[in-house]
């Protein structure tokens, strides 16, 4: 099936705006002339000043020199794809980065470019949505530039039963990104949610088309909180952000760049070793693998129980409080009840 040119696609950040911005910011020591920075975007030294406006707009601080030209103030953490490819070099994540500013659903896109046949690796990354989805149809609020707001395109070879095992390895590969800029270890919520002090920072959908036999391709979307100063009333008690909790700003870049690396590890390890290093690690990172007593609520029932692990397909096992036995939950909700 052919695929569609970044470029056809609405809204896409232009690539003159992202060399644009990775020449200012390689460069941001020096002035940069508008008769260097014309021949190396692709536009007429007229229409330099126009698309520095442009980058103005969005918040990115460029000083004007007359006469010699212009020097970015500080670098913006703006996560466009050529400085993103540079960075993940020697991964399936550097050849297709598809920008936006602005988009509904970064996972929506996504979906629509596996259906379009784009290659494993794809990932689509967005400064706001305004239709962030999570799991169980629940919204995910995205403000603009303070969240990574990405979703990731596989086309893994696996069997659609062992797909839960996706959802995990992202569930591992943020954590293990985020660790080391939280004060205190975050804690995995079975199957991928992310807490610090109890409150969750990072969501994960996992989406596929498949057949019984073959997953033709998965989505897996990451919403991170990184630089929210504040959440909305109703997710005050239940929801933070890096920020909030180190009182300090985070690269959203250099989160993005270690969190795609983290996951392209896992995601090698289990095609090249199957789950059991996957289920491992879950084990020692998540308080949730086993002993933990939850409420399991699904779209047909609700109860309590005490996690008892994970199957082998990464889907978890709860003894139910009732007598009816340890069994699997394929999916639902599960809730810390004391």
């Amino acid at each position: 099936m052919a695929t569609r040119r970044m470029a056809e696609l609405p809204g896409t950040t232009d690539r003159r705006i992202d060399a644009l911005l990775t020449l200012l910011a390689e460069n941001s020591t020096i002035v940069i002339s508008g008769a260097k920075i014309a021949r190396e975007i692709g536009v007429t030294h007229r229409q330099v000043r126009s698309w520095i406006e442009k980058l103005r707009a969005f918040g990115v601080r460029v000083q004007g020199h007359r006469f010699s030209g212009y020097h970015i103030e500080r670098v913006p953490d703006i996560l466009v794809p050529q400085m993103l490819s540079h960075r993940l070099y020697g991964t399936p994540f550097a050849r297709r980065i598809l920008h936006f500013f602005r988009i509904d659903s970064t996972n929506s896109v996504a979906m629509h470019l596996g259906q379009s046949g784009e290659p494993h690796g794809t990932v689509v990354v967005a400064e706001e949505q305004t239709a962030g989805r999570g799991r169980a149809g629940r919204s995910w609020t995205s403000e603009k530039s303070v969240g990574i707001y990405a979703s990731i395109l596989l086309r893994p070879p696996i069997p659609p039963a062992h797909a839960p095992l996706l959802a995990l390895l992202a569930g591992l590969a943020a954590r293990d990104a985020t660790a080391e800029h939280l004060d205190a270890q975050p804690d995995i919520r079975w199957p991928n949610d992310l807490l610090v002090g109890g409150r969750k920072f990072c969501g994960i959908l996992t989406e596929m088309h498949a057949e019984p036999d073959r997953i033709h391709y998965a989505v897996i979307g990451i919403g991170l909180n990184v630089n929210q100063t504040k959440m909305p009333a109703d997710l005050g008690d239940t929801a933070t952000s890096l920020r909030i909790e180190t009182h300090r700003m985070h690269s959203r870049f250099e989160l993005l760049i270690g969190l795609l690396r983290c996951l392209d590890r896992y995601y090698n390890q289990l095609l090249a070793e199957g789950a059991t290093p996957i289920l491992r690690r879950f084990a020692e990172v998540s308080t949730y693998f086993k002993g933990k007593r939850v409420r399991i609520t699904t779209t047909s029932e609700s109860f309590t129980g005490t996690t008892a692990g994970l199957e082998p397909s990464g889907v978890l096992r709860v003894a139910r409080d009732d007598g009816r036995g340890v069994i699997p939950i394929l999916s639902g909700d599960v809730a810390e009840v004391s």
